[in-house]
Formats: C-alpha cells, structure tokens, sequence
C-alpha cells in the first residue's frame, strides 16, 4: 500500500510563504501523475494542483500564479511551494497520485497532511 507522508506547513500572515513537501513510499514516476489537495474545516477535499512525469503542471483556479508544484522522481518527493498566502488557503494539505486528465485521486489511502494556516 502507497504511503504519503506530507510535511512543511505552519502559521505564517497573510502574503507569506512555505515548502511543503510529500515523500511517498512507492515511485512516483511509477505513479504518473501527483498531485495535491487539500480540506479546510468543514469542507470537502479539494484538489489544488497537479504534475505529470514530463513536469507538465496545471492549477486550480483559486491558486493559479501563487502556488508551484514541482517532483523529484529520484527521491520520490513533491513538493508544493505556496505563495502570497491568503487566510481562505487554510487547511490540511494532501497528496496522492492523480488518474491522468482528472482531479480525482488514484489511491483512497492518505497521509496525515500537513496544516496550514494564515493568519495576522
């Protein structure tokens, strides 16, 4: 069974930035498509943004030109840089493979995640 292990997330003000990073048990290049989401108090999951094995990269909507997602296949490691941080950016952040041209994760098992929080 595939494991996520997330980490990289704290309190930062709104404007801040963080690393998070997501070290996964199985290859990734393997995998195919990663991607992270993430789940804010009393809500669903959401998917936040995705990369292929040629680093191919899309975004959802509310984080397009502030957050990167880039992959380390060698280390089997992703990695989500956030930036210009927003209050509603809270939450614990997820990752998972991604089934090719969707948003849907490949795998029901997750990680712990990785909180963050914005806030002045």
């Amino acid at each position: 069974q595939v494991q996520f292990v997330e980490s990289g997330g704290g309190t930062v003000e709104p404007g801040g930035s963080l690393r998070l990073s997501c070290v996964v048990s199985s290859s990734i290049f393997s995998i195919g498509v990663m991607g992270w989401y993430r789940q804010a108090p009393g809500d669903q999951r959401e998917w936040v943004a995705s990369i292929s094995t040629g680093h191919l990269t899309d975004y959802a909507d509310s984080v397009k030109g502030r957050f990167v997602i880039t992959r380390d296949n060698s280390k089997n490691t992703v990695y989500l840089r956030v930036n210009n941080l927003k209050p509603e950016d809270s939450g614990i952040y997820y990752c998972n493979g991604v089934q090719r041209s969707t948003t849907t994760p490949v795998f029901d098992s997750w990680g712990q995640g990785t909180q963050v929080t914005v806030s002045s």
